[in-house]
């Protein structure tokens, strides 16, 4: 299971990306089209046109980290569904590492996440609706 701290986000691209573009190319999407910073730490996450490849893009403090996979069978989907407009989708870590197993989670049920008060929201404890 992969374990990232609270701080990392995972984000991924809600149109299909060319396979074939490298780190730099990759890195441009995220700058012109996710709208985030590539060398944020976070985890860029990237689908191929006909869906059964991935590729996760990100910064380890001193280079850049390129995970593909390609599954034999079946097709990668993205996890919620997406507003008309949108370029990109927040997940966990959980729901990447599922995603990555292969599992559809178009059907899963999500309840409402807790999360701790901040300074946006003048200390008021929220719940991020799923």
């Amino acid at each position: 299971m992969l374990s990232l701290p609270p701080s990392v986000k995972v984000f991924l691209a809600v149109e299909p990306v060319d396979m074939r573009k490298g780190v730099d190319a990759l890195a441009s999407v995220v700058r012109h089209v996710i709208r985030q910073e590539p060398m944020s730490g976070h985890l860029f996450v990237f689908r191929g046109r006909r869906g059964h490849m991935l590729r996760v893009l990100f910064w380890d403090r001193n280079g850049w980290a390129l995970y593909s996979k390609r599954l034999e069978r079946g097709n990668f989907h993205l996890p919620v569904e997406v507003a008309e407009g949108c370029q990109r989708v927040e997940v966990d870590a959980a729901e990447l590492m599922l995603m990555l197993e292969g599992i559809d989670l178009r059907g899963a049920k999500r309840y409402a996440r807790w999360r701790p008060p901040n300074a946006e929201n003048d200390g008021r404890q929220t719940v991020a609706k799923a």
